[in-house]
Protein backbone atom coordinates (compact mmCIF):
# COMPACT_ATOMS: atom_id res chain seq x y z
CA UNK A 1 0.00 0.00 0.00
CA UNK A 2 1.26 3.59 -0.86
CA UNK A 3 1.92 6.19 1.67
CA UNK A 4 -0.52 7.88 0.40
CA UNK A 5 -3.38 5.20 0.20
CA UNK A 6 -2.07 4.20 4.04
CA UNK A 7 -2.98 8.08 4.94
CA UNK A 8 -6.34 8.45 3.35
CA UNK A 9 -7.07 4.94 5.25
CA UNK A 10 -5.78 6.05 8.17
CA UNK A 11 -7.54 9.79 7.94
CA UNK A 12 -10.66 7.69 7.50
CA UNK A 13 -10.48 5.58 10.59
CA UNK A 14 -9.50 8.55 12.67
CA UNK A 15 -12.77 10.64 11.14
CA UNK A 16 -15.17 7.39 11.99
CA UNK A 17 -13.43 7.16 15.43
CA UNK A 18 -14.31 11.07 16.17
CA UNK A 19 -17.37 10.34 15.00
CA UNK A 20 -18.31 7.45 17.33
CA UNK A 21 -17.01 9.90 20.34
CA UNK A 22 -19.52 12.73 19.28
CA UNK A 23 -21.98 13.65 21.87
CA UNK A 24 -25.31 12.04 20.45
CA UNK A 25 -27.42 15.05 20.79
CA UNK A 26 -24.54 16.87 18.35
CA UNK A 27 -24.90 13.82 15.51
CA UNK A 28 -28.90 14.42 16.00
CA UNK A 29 -29.40 17.80 15.98
CA UNK A 30 -26.73 18.28 12.73
CA UNK A 31 -27.44 14.68 11.06
CA UNK A 32 -27.05 16.56 7.70
CA UNK A 33 -23.68 17.60 8.86
CA UNK A 34 -22.19 14.45 9.34
CA UNK A 35 -23.60 12.16 7.11
CA UNK A 36 -22.19 14.64 4.14
CA UNK A 37 -18.45 14.03 5.73
CA UNK A 38 -18.75 10.54 5.41
CA UNK A 39 -20.04 10.65 1.73
CA UNK A 40 -18.10 10.04 -1.28
CA UNK A 41 -18.46 12.56 -4.44
CA UNK A 42 -17.88 11.15 -7.62
CA UNK A 43 -14.31 12.15 -9.42
CA UNK A 44 -14.43 15.03 -11.60
CA UNK A 45 -11.65 13.59 -14.07
CA UNK A 46 -9.51 10.81 -14.44
CA UNK A 47 -7.10 10.43 -11.43
CA UNK A 48 -8.99 12.46 -9.41
CA UNK A 49 -9.31 11.48 -5.52
CA UNK A 50 -11.91 13.52 -3.99
CA UNK A 51 -11.02 14.11 0.03
CA UNK A 52 -13.36 15.56 2.67
CA UNK A 53 -11.96 18.28 5.57
CA UNK A 54 -10.50 15.91 7.38
CA UNK A 55 -8.62 13.95 4.94
CA UNK A 56 -7.89 16.82 3.03
CA UNK A 57 -5.77 18.07 6.51
CA UNK A 58 -4.44 15.00 7.38
CA UNK A 59 -2.77 14.79 4.06
CA UNK A 60 -1.35 17.94 3.85
CA UNK A 61 0.43 17.50 7.19
CA UNK A 62 1.96 13.87 6.10
CA UNK A 63 2.86 15.20 2.99
CA UNK A 64 4.41 18.53 4.02
CA UNK A 65 6.43 16.61 6.59
CA UNK A 66 7.25 13.84 3.91
CA UNK A 67 8.13 16.42 1.85
CA UNK A 68 10.50 18.18 3.91
CA UNK A 69 12.12 15.03 5.27
CA UNK A 70 12.57 13.47 1.40
CA UNK A 71 12.55 16.19 -1.38
CA UNK A 72 12.54 13.22 -4.03
CA UNK A 73 9.49 11.78 -2.94
CA UNK A 74 7.89 13.42 -5.95
CA UNK A 75 3.96 11.96 -4.78
CA UNK A 76 4.24 13.97 -1.38
CA UNK A 77 5.66 17.13 -3.32
CA UNK A 78 2.59 16.96 -5.93
CA UNK A 79 0.40 16.20 -3.07
CA UNK A 80 1.12 18.75 -1.05
CA UNK A 81 1.10 21.16 -4.27
CA UNK A 82 -2.45 20.16 -5.10
CA UNK A 83 -3.84 20.35 -1.52
CA UNK A 84 -2.11 23.92 -0.87
CA UNK A 85 -2.98 25.84 -4.07
CA UNK A 86 -6.47 26.09 -3.61
CA UNK A 87 -6.51 29.81 -3.58
CA UNK A 88 -4.07 30.71 -6.26
CA UNK A 89 -5.16 29.12 -9.09
CA UNK A 90 -8.12 30.91 -9.73
CA UNK A 91 -5.92 33.51 -10.28
CA UNK A 92 -3.60 32.03 -12.63
CA UNK A 93 -6.66 30.50 -14.71
CA UNK A 94 -8.08 34.45 -14.61
CA UNK A 95 -3.89 35.36 -16.23
CA UNK A 96 -4.23 32.74 -18.76
CA UNK A 97 -7.73 34.16 -19.99
CA UNK A 98 -6.37 37.21 -20.37
CA UNK A 99 -3.77 36.35 -22.55
CA UNK A 100 -4.21 35.35 -26.21
CA UNK A 101 -2.13 32.30 -25.92
CA UNK A 102 -3.20 31.50 -22.26
CA UNK A 103 -6.74 31.10 -23.57
CA UNK A 104 -5.59 28.52 -26.09
CA UNK A 105 -4.00 26.66 -23.65
CA UNK A 106 -6.91 26.45 -21.93
CA UNK A 107 -8.57 25.53 -24.76
CA UNK A 108 -6.32 22.89 -26.50
CA UNK A 109 -5.07 21.56 -22.81
CA UNK A 110 -1.74 20.21 -24.40
CA UNK A 111 0.31 17.48 -21.73
CA UNK A 112 4.16 17.86 -21.92
CA UNK A 113 5.80 14.05 -21.99
CA UNK A 114 8.12 11.83 -24.16
CA UNK A 115 4.69 10.86 -26.70
CA UNK A 116 3.37 14.32 -27.12
CA UNK A 117 6.68 16.06 -28.15
CA UNK A 118 8.76 14.78 -30.35
CA UNK A 119 12.49 15.05 -29.24
CA UNK A 120 14.47 14.09 -31.69
CA UNK A 121 12.38 16.55 -34.39
CA UNK A 122 13.64 19.29 -31.52
CA UNK A 123 17.51 18.04 -32.24
CA UNK A 124 17.23 18.85 -35.40
CA UNK A 125 16.23 22.51 -35.21
CA UNK A 126 18.88 25.26 -34.98
CA UNK A 127 21.38 25.97 -32.52
CA UNK A 128 20.30 29.01 -30.05
CA UNK A 129 15.92 28.03 -30.82
CA UNK A 130 14.10 27.54 -27.87
CA UNK A 131 13.47 23.41 -28.70
CA UNK A 132 17.30 23.05 -29.40
CA UNK A 133 17.92 25.08 -26.24
CA UNK A 134 15.33 22.51 -23.73
CA UNK A 135 16.79 19.16 -25.81
CA UNK A 136 20.13 20.39 -24.72
CA UNK A 137 18.97 20.89 -21.03
CA UNK A 138 17.27 17.46 -20.78
CA UNK A 139 20.89 15.96 -22.01
CA UNK A 140 23.18 18.05 -20.08
CA UNK A 141 20.90 17.20 -16.89
CA UNK A 142 19.99 13.66 -17.34
CA UNK A 143 16.11 14.19 -17.06
CA UNK A 144 13.04 13.36 -19.11
CA UNK A 145 9.78 15.20 -19.21
CA UNK A 146 7.79 11.70 -18.02
CA UNK A 147 8.51 12.14 -14.28
CA UNK A 148 5.80 14.59 -12.96
CA UNK A 149 3.15 13.63 -11.13
CA UNK A 150 -0.69 13.89 -12.25
CA UNK A 151 -3.15 16.42 -9.96
CA UNK A 152 -5.26 14.32 -7.70
CA UNK A 153 -6.66 16.83 -5.14
CA UNK A 154 -8.04 19.92 -6.83
CA UNK A 155 -11.27 19.09 -7.38
CA UNK A 156 -12.69 21.47 -10.23
CA UNK A 157 -11.24 19.85 -13.61
CA UNK A 158 -10.21 23.37 -15.14
CA UNK A 159 -7.76 23.90 -12.63
CA UNK A 160 -6.75 21.02 -12.04
CA UNK A 161 -5.28 21.35 -15.44
CA UNK A 162 -3.60 24.77 -14.75
CA UNK A 163 -1.74 22.87 -11.72
CA UNK A 164 -0.93 20.21 -14.38
CA UNK A 165 0.34 22.68 -16.73
CA UNK A 166 2.71 24.76 -14.21
CA UNK A 167 4.16 21.03 -13.29
CA UNK A 168 4.79 19.86 -16.66
CA UNK A 169 6.16 23.04 -17.79
CA UNK A 170 8.71 23.78 -14.76
CA UNK A 171 11.31 21.94 -16.88
CA UNK A 172 10.85 25.06 -19.12
CA UNK A 173 11.57 27.21 -16.55
CA UNK A 174 15.05 25.41 -15.51
CA UNK A 175 16.00 25.92 -19.23
CA UNK A 176 14.95 29.38 -19.97
CA UNK A 177 16.51 30.05 -16.42
CA UNK A 178 19.65 28.13 -17.66
CA UNK A 179 19.23 26.59 -13.93
CA UNK A 180 20.56 22.61 -13.42
CA UNK A 181 18.53 20.47 -11.15
CA UNK A 182 21.19 20.14 -8.20
CA UNK A 183 19.62 21.14 -4.83
CA UNK A 184 20.84 24.89 -5.00
CA UNK A 185 19.56 25.32 -8.56
CA UNK A 186 16.01 23.78 -7.49
CA UNK A 187 15.68 26.16 -4.35
CA UNK A 188 16.29 29.12 -6.73
CA UNK A 189 13.93 28.19 -9.42
CA UNK A 190 11.23 27.52 -6.51
CA UNK A 191 12.21 31.26 -5.16
CA UNK A 192 11.35 32.66 -8.92
CA UNK A 193 8.01 30.47 -9.19
CA UNK A 194 7.00 31.82 -5.70
CA UNK A 195 7.66 35.42 -7.48
CA UNK A 196 6.34 34.80 -10.38
CA UNK A 197 3.82 32.60 -10.02
CA UNK A 198 2.52 32.68 -6.37
CA UNK A 199 1.90 29.30 -5.60
CA UNK A 200 2.23 27.82 -2.11
CA UNK A 201 4.25 24.81 -2.40
CA UNK A 202 7.11 26.61 -3.90
CA UNK A 203 7.09 29.18 -1.44
CA UNK A 204 7.04 26.18 1.32
CA UNK A 205 10.17 24.78 -1.13
CA UNK A 206 11.88 28.22 -0.31
CA UNK A 207 11.61 28.94 2.94
CA UNK A 208 12.49 25.68 4.61
CA UNK A 209 14.20 23.41 2.00
CA UNK A 210 17.79 25.26 2.16
CA UNK A 211 17.71 23.72 5.87
CA UNK A 212 19.34 21.01 4.03
CA UNK A 213 21.99 22.78 2.83
CA UNK A 214 25.29 23.21 4.32
CA UNK A 215 26.09 26.30 5.87
CA UNK A 216 28.12 26.86 3.11
CA UNK A 217 25.92 26.19 0.44
CA UNK A 218 23.13 28.15 2.15
CA UNK A 219 25.34 31.21 1.90
CA UNK A 220 25.99 30.77 -1.27
CA UNK A 221 22.33 30.63 -2.87
CA UNK A 222 21.29 33.68 -0.74
CA UNK A 223 24.11 35.41 -1.80
CA UNK A 224 24.27 34.13 -5.20
CA UNK A 225 20.82 33.29 -6.33
CA UNK A 226 18.16 34.11 -4.87
CA UNK A 227 18.20 38.18 -5.06
CA UNK A 228 17.96 37.20 -8.54
CA UNK A 229 15.49 34.79 -8.36
CA UNK A 230 12.91 37.06 -6.74
CA UNK A 231 14.19 40.06 -8.90
CA UNK A 232 13.54 38.29 -12.10
CA UNK A 233 10.39 36.08 -10.76
CA UNK A 234 8.28 39.26 -9.99
CA UNK A 235 9.41 41.86 -12.62
CA UNK A 236 8.80 38.74 -15.30
CA UNK A 237 5.89 37.69 -17.53
CA UNK A 238 3.65 35.63 -15.97
CA UNK A 239 4.88 32.15 -17.32
CA UNK A 240 1.81 30.25 -16.89
CA UNK A 241 0.14 32.07 -19.34
CA UNK A 242 3.27 31.23 -22.47
CA UNK A 243 2.58 28.46 -25.09
CA UNK A 244 6.16 27.00 -25.03
CA UNK A 245 4.82 24.20 -27.64
CA UNK A 246 4.17 27.10 -30.06
CA UNK A 247 7.42 28.91 -29.85
CA UNK A 248 10.26 25.68 -30.26
CA UNK A 249 11.59 27.50 -33.40
CA UNK A 250 11.72 31.07 -31.87
CA UNK A 251 15.33 32.13 -30.44
CA UNK A 252 15.63 31.89 -27.46
CA UNK A 253 17.63 35.01 -26.47
CA UNK A 254 14.66 36.50 -27.87
CA UNK A 255 12.43 35.02 -26.51
CA UNK A 256 13.80 35.61 -22.45
CA UNK A 257 13.67 39.25 -23.62
CA UNK A 258 10.14 39.07 -24.04
CA UNK A 259 9.58 37.69 -21.14
CA UNK A 260 11.35 39.44 -19.20
CA UNK A 261 13.53 36.66 -17.85
CA UNK A 262 17.40 37.36 -17.74
CA UNK A 263 20.43 34.26 -16.25
CA UNK A 264 22.02 34.30 -12.81
CA UNK A 265 24.97 36.60 -12.40
CA UNK A 266 26.46 33.51 -11.20
CA UNK A 267 27.20 30.36 -13.53
CA UNK A 268 25.24 27.22 -10.88
CA UNK A 269 27.54 24.22 -11.00
CA UNK A 270 26.75 21.59 -13.79
CA UNK A 271 27.26 17.95 -13.41
CA UNK A 272 28.02 17.91 -17.33
CA UNK A 273 29.66 20.16 -19.40
CA UNK A 274 27.46 22.20 -21.93
CA UNK A 275 29.56 20.77 -25.09
CA UNK A 276 29.15 17.11 -24.15
CA UNK A 277 24.90 17.80 -23.76
CA UNK A 278 25.26 19.21 -27.20
CA UNK A 279 27.12 16.74 -28.88
CA UNK A 280 24.34 14.54 -27.40
CA UNK A 281 21.72 16.41 -28.79
CA UNK A 282 23.12 16.39 -32.05
CA UNK A 283 23.82 12.27 -31.92
CA UNK A 284 20.24 12.53 -31.39
CA UNK A 285 19.31 14.80 -34.17
CA UNK A 286 21.76 12.49 -36.32
CA UNK A 287 20.16 9.24 -35.43
CA UNK A 288 16.29 10.55 -36.36
CA UNK A 289 17.22 11.70 -40.22
CA UNK A 290 19.35 8.32 -40.20
CA UNK A 291 15.89 6.76 -39.74
CA UNK A 292 13.96 9.35 -42.00
CA UNK A 293 16.36 8.38 -44.89
CA UNK A 294 16.09 4.49 -44.15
Amino acid sequence: MSLVSASLHASRRSAWFLAALAPANVALRHPARWQTRSVKTQPAYEGHIPLNWFEAGFLTLGSAFMSLANPRRGDMVAALGDLTSGPVLPRLRDSMLESAEGRQILKDRPRINSDTVDMNKLALLPEGTFGNAYVTWLERCGVTPDTREPVHYVDDPELAYVMQRYRECHDFYHCILNMPVNVEAELAVKFFEFANLGIPMTGLAAAFGHLRLTHAKRQRLFRDFVPWAVKCGSSAQSLITVYWEKRWEQNVEEMKQELGVWDSPVEPRWGKPLSEARAAAQKRGETQLQQQAS
